[in-house]
């Protein structure tokens, strides 16, 4: 009987592939090597700069102590307001500072402001690893205007295959339902060419980097 859709054809070639097995036309290529160059900073160099290049802004502290004092000066100096934070580290730590949040899922869409911490984050590329496991969940980084994470030395790893392989050691056979990778705040320029910041989440995006290594 004859294909008569291109579905079934595509089906059958498909099925002829997974049957009789074809050689390597490659065969002296190693598809197990790095394509990329080892970084030439210390990984957390690293990550500071390609988190900037992609629109991120980065503060280190050497301490909780100063990362608190560092995010009451950025609250006040940019007037933030409705700030939310579900995990309750944070809002020890928003407590210890004086600075007043949200922590009613209720009133989510009403933030313009979410603390969250995060899985890792990815010196290569400067991204920023979540997932549904977090207190934060999958709604809070995309409904917030500014979105801030609070992330340590130690979250630092060199790729995302790196961050997946510690993600699957930390959760084993309970791993989260949804990981997302967030590489700079959101933008795109789908609509007649024009950058448009903030359009499919945060339009802002701090990294408060604390120093947990001594």
């Amino acid at each position: 009987m004859e294909d008569t859709t291109t579905k079934e054809k595509i089906l059958k070639k498909i099925r002829n592939a997974i049957i009789y097995k074809s050689e390597n036309p490659f065969p002296n290529e190693d598809f197990e090597k790095n394509i990329y160059n080892e970084p030439a900073d210390d990984i957390q160099v690293a990550f500071a700069s390609a988190f900037t290049k992609v629109g991120g802004k980065f503060i280190f502290c050497t301490d909780e102590k100063e990362a608190m004092i560092k995010l009451k000066s950025l609250v006040q100096e940019q007037n933030l307001t409705n700030i939310c934070a579900f995990d309750k580290e944070i809002q020890e730590f928003l407590n210890i500072a004086n600075i007043p949040y949200i922590n009613d899922i209720k009133l989510l869409k009403q933030i313009k402001v979410g603390i969250t911490f995060c899985e890792y984050l990815i010196s290569r590329f400067g991204s920023i690893v979540i997932s549904s496991k977090l207190k934060s969940g999958r709604r809070m980084p995309a409904f917030s205007e500014t979105h801030i994470v609070i992330a340590f030395t130690s979250q630092i790893v060199l790729s995302i295959k790196d961050a997946l392989n510690e993600i699957i050691k930390k959760y084993g056979k309970q791993m989260p339902s949804m990981i997302s990778v967030i590489t700079g705040p959101s933008r795109t320029a789908d609509i007649e060419k024009t950058l448009v910041m903030g359009a499919h989440g945060p339009r802002e995006l701090y990294v408060f980097l604390i120093n947990d290594s001594i």
